[in-house]
């Protein structure tokens, strides 16, 4: 009886050969490696004649030129921007740089005119505390002088005209000396 499910063919010792090696490397029946050959070729559209798989490499450029065309795409919309952006905040953080320069020596120079005047100010204010000092020792000094000139008038008066010389001469010596201890 026989099998109408199971077809032959005929091929050559050497490629018999070829086909038990290639099934013991794989662990497989000859059978299942050539339904599995047969399988992989119709899937793949794969011609077994082309050793070089010109199919593949077609594929390969094919999925390398889908990449390039991705990369391009996104270097127009995202990179270009993103450098064209980075290269104008470069510029503004170089002017921000160059103000705040500018600005830390008119910081400087505030300083140095500020230091400037505080010593002007301090000096001002010895000067202003020496003369608040002369003005009250001037003061001082013509309460007491006013006291002697007082003195010397009452005592003056006291003598009346007809004193002696050495009374007047004593006065007039009190009265000098008394300027003098001023």
């Amino acid at each position: 009886m026989e099998d109408n499910g199971i077809k032959s063919i005929r091929y050559p010792l050497e490629a018999d050969e070829k086909l038990t090696k290639l099934a013991l490397g794989l662990g497989r029946s000859k059978k299942l490696l050539f339904m599995q050959m047969i399988d992989y070729f119709d899937k793949s559209k794969k011609d077994p004649k082309d050793l070089n798989d010109e199919a593949l490499k077609k594929e390969l450029v094919n999925g390398v030129n889908r990449i390039i065309r991705f990369i391009r795409t996104q270097e127009k919309e995202f990179l270009l921007p993103i450098t064209t952006d980075s290269s104008k905040l470069h510029q503004i953080a170089e002017n921000s740089i160059k103000y705040l320069d500018s600005l830390n020596q008119y910081a400087d120079q505030d300083v140095k005119k500020t230091n400037d005047i505080l010593k002007a100010l301090g000096s001002l204010d010895k000067a202003i505390g020496k003369t608040q000092l002369y003005h009250e020792e001037k003061i001082q000094l013509k309460a007491r002088f006013k006291k002697i000139l007082d003195y010397y008038i009452a005592q003056r008066e006291t003598l009346g005209w007809s004193a002696s010389a050495a009374k007047k001469d004593e006065l007039q010596k009190h009265t000098r000396q008394s300027l003098e201890n001023l």
